[in-house]
């Protein structure tokens, strides 16, 4: 093995290889231990400790070390010939907390949970590695997702009894979903209602139809807030929740989200999709506690349209240095006074 062979294999160590990764769903309530050894009868229980004990082992992409580890339904439990590298804790974008719920401020870019090609670099995994760090035996389950490419408001139970009450009721305990959308144009009508079905081919992508037999019924309303160099900032609120809800009506419409290259080909000015989550409003129905949660406008949307405080600083200060240049230009020149030589002798 030569040394750049060396240096990929060091880098590498550690990471979940898809090729020596088994995948465990699980469909009741159980421990960690006690379902492995169900899964794998052909390994010993002190095999299987083993893997647990060196980090082999994941649920939802976290890492657990814990035995007896409490799974519930829906639950993925991960297991790899190799550990599992333990990733730098980043600061998280932590909105709320409390001991219910804990909501973030994903950042466009990070998956929600882990996927086929992503086990790791996840929301979840980040607000798990969270919560352990404090209490290893906590834990956190999904309630809700955002697209990879779509920032903003993402919540996560601390209990499986919450979890389950959320997403049970959640069509009636929320209150509002609402999101900023840049599409392309500025024909926009100024608000709108969109209603429709939508349903998912094989290559999971959605597409609108008016028969109700074919799709999910979606509905979205939209106001717009501000238009600018050919594109269109919209305040969106969603009553239903469909998988890319408002990129494919919006789309359909031929009002195209940017940086959203599956339904169309709009321009990328941002570098990223012109998606953000900014508020949710829900109750719990667990303790009738209501929560109002957002997050910020991107600063980067804020450009698209409006001069930010420092551009009209610079732009304040560029023209005031042009009014003292003019002010120069314009100053009339004083006529230097001829002195008379030193060494001329004055005349007598």
């Amino acid at each position: 093995m030569n040394k750049n062979d060396k240096k990929k294999h060091k880098s590498t160590r550690g990471l979940i290889d898809p090729s020596k990764v088994k995948t465990y769903a699980v469909h009741h309530e159980t421990e960690l231990l006690s379902f492995l050894r169900e899964k794998m009868p052909n390994q010993s229980q002190h095999n299987i400790r083993h893997m647990i004990a060196n980090h082999q082992v994941a649920v939802g992409g976290a890492p657990v070390s814990l035995f007896k580890y409490a799974l519930y339904p829906e639950d993925e439990v991960t297991v790899t010939w190799n550990p599992i590298r333990k990733r730098e804790r980043k600061d998280l974008p932590i909105i709320y907390e409390d001991e219910d719920i804990v909501a973030i401020d994903k950042p466009s870019g990070l998956l929600s949970v882990a996927s086929e090609r992503e086990k790791g670099k996840t929301a979840y995994r980040m607000v798990s590695d969270y919560v352990t760090s404090k209490d290893k035996n906590a834990r956190i389950f999904v309630v809700h997702r955002l697209d990879e490419d779509t920032s903003g408001v993402l919540i996560f139970a601390k209990s499986f009894a919450v979890k389950e009450a959320l997403q049970l009721h959640w069509q009636e305990i929320v209150a509002k979903r609402g999101y900023y959308a840049i599409v392309e144009g500025e024909d926009i009508p100024e608000a709108g209602r969109l209603r429709d079905y939508l349903f998912i081919d094989d290559t999971y992508t959605v597409h609108v139809t008016r028969d109700e037999r074919k799709g999910k019924l979606a509905i979205t309303n939209y106001r717009k807030i501000a238009c600018k160099n050919g594109l269109s900032l919209l305040d969106v609120e969603i009553e239903t929740g469909r998988k890319n809800q408002i990129r494919a009506q919006l789309g359909h419409l031929g009002y195209y989200v940017i940086g959203d290259d599956r339904y169309g080909e709009p321009i990328d000015p941002l570098g990223r999709l012109g998606l953000h989550a900014y508020e949710l409003s829900f109750t719990n129905p667990l303790n009738k506690k209501s929560y109002d949660l957002k997050s910020e406008m991107p600063e980067n949307f804020k450009r698209l349209f409006w001069k930010t405080r420092k551009q009209t600083l610079e732009e304040e200060r560029e023209k005031k240095e042009k009014k003292e240049e003019k002010e120069l230009d314009l100053r009339p020149l004083k006529r230097k006074e001829k002195r008379k030589p030193l060494w001329r002798k004055k005349k007598k």
